[in-house]
Protein backbone atom coordinates (compact mmCIF):
# COMPACT_ATOMS: atom_id res chain seq x y z
CA UNK A 1 0.00 0.00 0.00
CA UNK A 2 1.48 3.51 -0.82
CA UNK A 3 1.30 6.06 1.44
CA UNK A 4 1.38 9.69 1.09
CA UNK A 5 2.76 12.88 3.62
CA UNK A 6 0.03 14.04 5.99
CA UNK A 7 1.07 17.29 8.38
CA UNK A 8 2.42 15.97 11.13
CA UNK A 9 3.77 17.00 14.57
CA UNK A 10 5.54 15.02 17.05
CA UNK A 11 4.52 15.58 20.87
CA UNK A 12 6.27 13.86 23.07
CA UNK A 13 5.32 9.79 22.72
CA UNK A 14 2.29 11.03 20.73
CA UNK A 15 2.58 11.34 16.80
CA UNK A 16 -0.40 13.36 15.27
CA UNK A 17 -1.56 13.62 11.75
CA UNK A 18 -3.74 15.91 10.41
CA UNK A 19 -6.27 13.71 7.82
CA UNK A 20 -8.25 16.14 5.34
CA UNK A 21 -11.77 15.72 5.12
CA UNK A 22 -11.82 18.57 2.02
CA UNK A 23 -14.37 21.48 2.09
CA UNK A 24 -17.51 22.60 2.75
CA UNK A 25 -18.72 25.99 1.44
CA UNK A 26 -20.13 29.04 4.49
CA UNK A 27 -21.04 31.86 2.91
CA UNK A 28 -19.49 34.93 4.87
CA UNK A 29 -22.70 36.14 5.19
CA UNK A 30 -22.79 33.84 8.23
CA UNK A 31 -20.24 35.96 9.98
CA UNK A 32 -21.32 38.59 12.77
CA UNK A 33 -19.77 42.01 13.47
CA UNK A 34 -17.86 42.24 10.34
CA UNK A 35 -18.83 43.46 6.81
CA UNK A 36 -18.93 40.98 4.37
CA UNK A 37 -16.72 42.69 2.06
CA UNK A 38 -14.04 43.46 4.75
CA UNK A 39 -14.02 40.01 5.63
CA UNK A 40 -13.82 39.06 2.17
CA UNK A 41 -11.14 41.49 1.64
CA UNK A 42 -9.28 39.56 4.68
CA UNK A 43 -9.78 36.19 2.76
CA UNK A 44 -8.37 37.97 -0.12
CA UNK A 45 -5.12 39.63 1.54
CA UNK A 46 -4.25 36.15 3.09
CA UNK A 47 -3.96 34.15 -0.40
CA UNK A 48 -7.62 32.55 -0.02
CA UNK A 49 -8.19 32.04 -3.76
CA UNK A 50 -12.09 30.38 -2.55
CA UNK A 51 -12.58 33.26 0.64
CA UNK A 52 -15.70 30.59 1.15
CA UNK A 53 -14.11 27.59 1.30
CA UNK A 54 -13.89 25.98 4.99
CA UNK A 55 -11.54 23.10 4.88
CA UNK A 56 -12.30 20.32 7.06
CA UNK A 57 -9.66 18.40 9.36
CA UNK A 58 -9.46 14.91 11.51
CA UNK A 59 -6.91 14.29 13.10
CA UNK A 60 -5.21 10.79 14.00
CA UNK A 61 -3.22 10.30 17.54
CA UNK A 62 -0.73 7.64 17.60
CA UNK A 63 1.26 6.52 20.98
CA UNK A 64 0.90 4.10 24.22
CA UNK A 65 -0.71 1.64 22.33
CA UNK A 66 -3.25 3.47 20.79
CA UNK A 67 -4.97 4.91 17.67
CA UNK A 68 -6.85 7.71 18.49
CA UNK A 69 -9.23 9.73 15.87
CA UNK A 70 -10.31 13.10 16.78
CA UNK A 71 -14.03 13.98 15.15
CA UNK A 72 -14.96 11.98 11.95
CA UNK A 73 -15.32 14.60 9.34
CA UNK A 74 -18.80 15.12 6.75
CA UNK A 75 -18.64 12.25 5.17
CA UNK A 76 -20.60 14.00 2.34
CA UNK A 77 -23.36 15.38 3.72
CA UNK A 78 -24.72 18.13 1.46
CA UNK A 79 -21.73 17.38 -0.31
CA UNK A 80 -19.73 18.96 2.44
CA UNK A 81 -15.79 16.46 2.80
CA UNK A 82 -16.33 12.95 2.21
CA UNK A 83 -12.45 12.29 2.09
CA UNK A 84 -11.66 11.17 5.26
CA UNK A 85 -11.34 7.38 5.05
CA UNK A 86 -9.91 7.30 1.61
CA UNK A 87 -7.18 9.85 2.90
CA UNK A 88 -6.27 7.25 6.09
CA UNK A 89 -5.94 4.44 3.78
CA UNK A 90 -3.80 6.82 1.76
CA UNK A 91 -1.78 7.78 5.18
CA UNK A 92 -1.67 4.18 5.96
CA UNK A 93 -3.87 4.19 8.55
CA UNK A 94 -6.92 1.27 8.35
CA UNK A 95 -10.24 2.37 9.44
CA UNK A 96 -10.00 -0.79 11.30
CA UNK A 97 -6.75 0.32 13.83
CA UNK A 98 -8.42 3.16 15.03
CA UNK A 99 -9.84 2.41 18.86
CA UNK A 100 -11.13 5.21 20.00
CA UNK A 101 -13.04 8.24 18.49
CA UNK A 102 -12.83 12.00 20.47
CA UNK A 103 -15.81 14.25 19.47
CA UNK A 104 -15.26 17.65 19.67
CA UNK A 105 -18.71 17.81 19.14
CA UNK A 106 -21.52 16.50 17.34
CA UNK A 107 -22.26 19.18 14.05
CA UNK A 108 -22.64 17.37 10.89
CA UNK A 109 -19.21 18.18 9.37
CA UNK A 110 -17.74 16.18 12.21
CA UNK A 111 -19.96 13.22 12.61
CA UNK A 112 -20.79 12.81 9.13
CA UNK A 113 -18.37 10.46 8.49
CA UNK A 114 -18.60 8.01 11.20
CA UNK A 115 -21.49 6.31 9.90
CA UNK A 116 -21.62 5.33 6.15
CA UNK A 117 -25.05 5.86 3.75
CA UNK A 118 -26.52 2.71 5.47
CA UNK A 119 -26.61 4.24 8.56
CA UNK A 120 -23.52 1.05 9.68
CA UNK A 121 -20.59 2.37 11.71
CA UNK A 122 -17.46 3.35 9.56
CA UNK A 123 -15.46 2.14 12.80
CA UNK A 124 -16.58 -0.64 13.92
CA UNK A 125 -13.36 -1.27 16.44
CA UNK A 126 -13.97 1.99 17.96
CA UNK A 127 -15.05 3.20 20.96
CA UNK A 128 -16.84 6.64 20.50
CA UNK A 129 -16.46 9.38 23.32
CA UNK A 130 -18.11 12.63 23.37
CA UNK A 131 -18.97 15.10 26.27
CA UNK A 132 -21.83 14.00 28.66
CA UNK A 133 -23.57 17.69 27.96
CA UNK A 134 -23.18 17.73 24.28
CA UNK A 135 -24.88 14.76 23.95
CA UNK A 136 -27.40 15.23 26.08
CA UNK A 137 -28.39 18.08 24.02
CA UNK A 138 -28.82 16.50 20.54
CA UNK A 139 -30.53 13.84 22.12
CA UNK A 140 -32.92 16.49 23.93
CA UNK A 141 -36.59 15.98 22.35
CA UNK A 142 -37.49 19.38 23.53
CA UNK A 143 -34.43 21.07 22.10
CA UNK A 144 -35.61 19.22 18.99
CA UNK A 145 -39.15 20.58 18.80
CA UNK A 146 -37.73 24.11 18.77
CA UNK A 147 -35.32 23.82 16.07
CA UNK A 148 -35.67 25.20 12.77
CA UNK A 149 -36.15 22.97 9.66
CA UNK A 150 -32.23 23.54 8.78
CA UNK A 151 -31.28 22.78 12.82
CA UNK A 152 -33.44 19.55 12.58
CA UNK A 153 -31.27 17.82 10.45
CA UNK A 154 -28.26 18.21 12.63
CA UNK A 155 -30.37 16.77 15.29
CA UNK A 156 -31.33 13.80 13.33
CA UNK A 157 -27.32 12.95 12.42
CA UNK A 158 -26.12 13.42 15.44
CA UNK A 159 -28.89 10.72 16.90
CA UNK A 160 -28.22 8.51 14.30
CA UNK A 161 -24.39 8.50 15.07
CA UNK A 162 -24.94 8.47 19.08
CA UNK A 163 -27.35 5.15 18.14
CA UNK A 164 -24.92 3.31 15.80
CA UNK A 165 -22.49 3.29 18.32
CA UNK A 166 -25.23 2.27 20.62
CA UNK A 167 -23.27 0.98 23.74
CA UNK A 168 -19.77 1.95 22.30
CA UNK A 169 -20.71 5.46 23.21
CA UNK A 170 -18.39 6.60 26.20
CA UNK A 171 -19.99 10.22 28.46
CA UNK A 172 -17.70 12.16 30.06
CA UNK A 173 -17.86 14.87 32.23
CA UNK A 174 -14.06 16.44 32.60
CA UNK A 175 -10.42 15.49 33.04
CA UNK A 176 -8.36 12.59 31.59
CA UNK A 177 -10.59 10.82 28.77
CA UNK A 178 -7.43 8.54 27.84
CA UNK A 179 -3.86 8.63 29.27
CA UNK A 180 -2.18 11.83 28.17
CA UNK A 181 -4.84 13.08 26.50
CA UNK A 182 -7.50 15.63 28.63
CA UNK A 183 -10.74 17.65 27.83
CA UNK A 184 -11.18 21.25 28.15
CA UNK A 185 -14.50 22.76 27.90
CA UNK A 186 -14.47 25.68 25.20
CA UNK A 187 -18.14 26.38 25.34
CA UNK A 188 -20.52 29.00 23.03
CA UNK A 189 -20.01 26.93 19.55
CA UNK A 190 -21.92 23.57 21.24
CA UNK A 191 -23.42 22.99 24.37
CA UNK A 192 -20.64 20.37 25.12
CA UNK A 193 -17.82 22.23 22.68
CA UNK A 194 -14.49 20.50 23.88
CA UNK A 195 -11.02 20.48 23.06
CA UNK A 196 -8.05 17.89 24.07
CA UNK A 197 -4.76 18.77 25.00
CA UNK A 198 -2.17 15.99 24.66
CA UNK A 199 0.64 15.85 27.29
CA UNK A 200 3.55 14.02 26.90
CA UNK A 201 7.29 14.54 28.11
CA UNK A 202 6.88 17.99 28.89
CA UNK A 203 5.52 18.68 25.53
CA UNK A 204 1.76 19.68 24.67
CA UNK A 205 -0.83 20.36 21.58
CA UNK A 206 -4.33 21.86 21.77
CA UNK A 207 -6.89 20.24 19.63
CA UNK A 208 -9.01 23.26 19.64
CA UNK A 209 -12.06 22.20 17.52
CA UNK A 210 -14.19 25.08 15.93
CA UNK A 211 -12.88 27.91 17.84
CA UNK A 212 -12.59 29.41 14.37
CA UNK A 213 -13.59 28.44 11.23
CA UNK A 214 -12.23 31.18 9.00
CA UNK A 215 -8.76 31.36 10.41
CA UNK A 216 -7.41 34.36 8.62
CA UNK A 217 -10.46 36.06 9.95
CA UNK A 218 -10.98 35.14 13.47
CA UNK A 219 -7.91 35.06 14.82
CA UNK A 220 -6.87 38.56 14.00
CA UNK A 221 -10.62 39.72 14.73
CA UNK A 222 -11.94 37.11 17.63
CA UNK A 223 -14.93 39.16 18.34
CA UNK A 224 -16.16 37.90 14.72
CA UNK A 225 -18.35 34.94 15.30
CA UNK A 226 -20.48 33.41 12.84
CA UNK A 227 -23.98 31.44 12.36
CA UNK A 228 -23.17 28.21 13.50
CA UNK A 229 -22.32 29.52 17.30
CA UNK A 230 -24.56 28.00 19.73
CA UNK A 231 -23.95 31.29 22.03
CA UNK A 232 -22.29 33.71 20.09
CA UNK A 233 -21.33 35.91 23.42
CA UNK A 234 -19.99 32.75 24.79
CA UNK A 235 -18.21 31.72 21.62
CA UNK A 236 -16.48 34.85 21.32
CA UNK A 237 -15.50 35.04 25.19
CA UNK A 238 -14.08 31.62 25.05
CA UNK A 239 -12.02 31.90 21.62
CA UNK A 240 -10.56 35.70 23.18
CA UNK A 241 -9.51 33.72 26.56
CA UNK A 242 -8.03 30.91 24.27
CA UNK A 243 -5.85 32.59 21.78
CA UNK A 244 -4.19 34.66 24.61
CA UNK A 245 -3.13 31.47 26.73
CA UNK A 246 -1.97 29.82 23.79
CA UNK A 247 -0.10 33.09 22.75
CA UNK A 248 1.82 33.64 25.92
CA UNK A 249 2.17 30.20 26.49
CA UNK A 250 3.48 29.45 22.64
CA UNK A 251 1.67 26.16 22.99
CA UNK A 252 0.90 24.03 19.62
CA UNK A 253 -2.62 23.81 18.41
CA UNK A 254 -4.31 22.28 15.82
CA UNK A 255 -8.06 23.15 14.49
CA UNK A 256 -10.42 21.49 12.38
CA UNK A 257 -11.18 23.98 10.37
CA UNK A 258 -7.15 25.59 10.58
CA UNK A 259 -6.59 24.80 7.07
CA UNK A 260 -4.41 22.35 5.26
CA UNK A 261 -1.70 22.48 6.76
CA UNK A 262 -3.27 21.41 10.26
CA UNK A 263 -1.49 22.92 12.98
CA UNK A 264 -0.07 26.54 14.20
CA UNK A 265 1.51 28.30 16.92
CA UNK A 266 -0.44 31.54 17.35
CA UNK A 267 1.41 34.93 18.40
CA UNK A 268 0.37 38.29 19.52
CA UNK A 269 2.18 41.38 18.21
CA UNK A 270 0.79 45.06 18.42
CA UNK A 271 -2.34 44.08 19.95
CA UNK A 272 -3.54 41.46 17.69
CA UNK A 273 -2.91 38.21 17.28
CA UNK A 274 -1.78 36.18 14.08
CA UNK A 275 -0.72 32.84 13.12
CA UNK A 276 2.21 31.15 12.33
CA UNK A 277 2.09 28.00 10.21
CA UNK A 278 6.34 27.71 10.37
CA UNK A 279 6.32 25.72 13.47
CA UNK A 280 9.35 26.29 15.47
CA UNK A 281 10.65 23.71 18.09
Amino acid sequence: MSTLTFPSQQVGDFTITAISDGYLTASLDFLSNIDTSAASRMQRDAGQKEPTAVHINCYVVRGAGRTVLIDGGAGGFKQWGGHLKTNLVLAGIEPSTIDTILLTHAHPDHVGGLVNGAGQVTFPNAELVAHRREVRFWQDDGNLSRASERARGNFLIARQVFDAYGDKLRRFDEGQVLPGISAMPLPGHTDGHTGYVLESREQGLLVWGDVVHFPHIQIQRPDVSIAFDQDASVAVTTRSRLLDRVSSEGLLVAGMHLGELGFARIRRMSGKYGRSDRLLR
